[in-house]
């Protein structure tokens, strides 16, 4: 499991890309990924391509990113799910809350 970061040159835009399992073990590392920036940005992108495994607790870590984010306010998009992947976020009626690619 990693999670890297990279903010766009403009800085309003994070993509966060998160590799292997995202679970409970990925909570600190993801976390630090946004929180560590002074500048907010407009837009944060969660980028699941190379995210092999997504749980419950995964799920509760993207709804802190959106409240981190703005809430309803916020543009968080969460792009390249796996079709197991955009399974668990369809289920869970995470298409409410993000724009999922």
């Amino acid at each position: 499991m990693s999670v890297a970061s990279e903010v766009s040159l403009d800085g309003k835009k994070l993509t966060i890309a998160v590799k292997g399992r995202f679970d409970f073990g990925s909570h600190q590392a993801f976390r630090d990924s946004y929180e560590r920036f002074y500048k907010v940005p407009e837009t944060y992108v969660v980028d699941l391509k190379d995210a092999t495994y997504l749980d419950s607790s995964a799920l509760g870590m993207l709804l802190l990113l959106r409240d981190h984010a703005g809430g309803d306010d916020a543009e968080v998009q969460v792009i390249n799910s796996s079709p197991d992947v955009r399974k668990i976020l369809a289920i869970s009626n995470f298409e409410k809350l993000f724009d999922i690619t």
